[in-house]
């Protein structure tokens, strides 16, 4: 495996790579990539949706690099550029990578689900065109609306003294179009932070729009859950919910075969 951070140079936000090397298998395999935006309400980036998940997505066959987006104090359109850049960047390096670069995916928890899907409707808005479009994303229980069923904190951290003016135009169900990437989406009904209907709105967007959408909603769990297991959460952990487990296997069959 190969483990590298780099800064990029347009908007300084880091990656950090992690990439199976080929020779085991063959070495002409080009790999899906995954760039995984870790949630934390725009205040702060999870670790248990860091490392844990690049490790375990690398297990699934996946190549993956975590991206460190800005947050609080940083605002609006900070995340969205720096989602833009590293998604470009990855696409030129995608064969240093060994990754297939026509299957580049955004992986975001929480409000790192916004940014990961805020690129995914917004990308056709950054300098970098169409090599900064995302060709799928998985989106684990996702900050989308700032309406009725918002993460308020997650707006104002990103907006600030914006957040009046501005909220309705990040409200990511609105921005959905013909252009707008494939999407695997999962969520907790009982999901008490961000509600479940964030990722329902988000589906009933790309259903009216034809976009291809694979969605499960789990019963039990609350928010947070990672890769709901002893990998993030300690032992007998109420965090630990058996049937959300599946997720990462759920998901990468899904970006393999799309």
């Amino acid at each position: 495996m190969r483990c590298e951070k780099i800064t990029l140079p347009e908007t300084g936000v880091e990656l950090t790579t992690y990439l199976t090397d080929n020779e085991a298998v063959e070495p002409e395999r080009r790999r899906p990539l995954v760039l995984i935006f870790p949630g934390g309400g725009y205040t702060f980036r999870s670790a248990r949706e860091a490392e844990p998940i690049a490790l375990r997505l690398l297990s699934l066959g996946l190549q993956c690099a975590i991206v460190a987006y800005s947050v609080a104090p940083a605002r609006y359109p900070a995340a969205l550029r720096e989602a833009g850049e590293a998604l470009a960047y990855a696409r030129a390096h995608a064969e240093e990578w060994l990754c297939d670069k026509n299957r580049i995916a955004v992986l975001g928890f929480s409000a790192g689900g916004h940014a990961a899907a805020h690129l995914g409707v917004r990308w056709q808005t950054l300098p970098w065109g169409e090599a900064c479009r995302p060709n799928a994303m998985i989106l684990c229980y996702p900050v989308i609306t700032a309406g009725e069923y918002a993460h308020r904190n997650s707006f104002l951290n990103l907006l600030g003294e914006d957040h009046d003016a501005l909220c309705d135009s990040v409200s990511l169900e609105k921005l959905v179009s013909k252009d707008t990437p494939p999407t695997f989406l999962w969520h907790t009904w009982e999901d008490g932070a961000v509600p479940v209907e964030n990722s329902l709105l988000f589906a009933a967007a790309l259903r009216k729009y034809g976009i291809s959408c694979e969605m499960h909603i789990w019963q039990h769990g609350g928010h947070g859950l990672s890769l709901s297991s002893d990998e993030v959460y300690p032992l007998h952990d109420q965090r630990q919910q058996p049937a959300c487990q599946e997720w990462p296997e759920l998901a990468a069959r899904w970006l393999k075969e799309i």
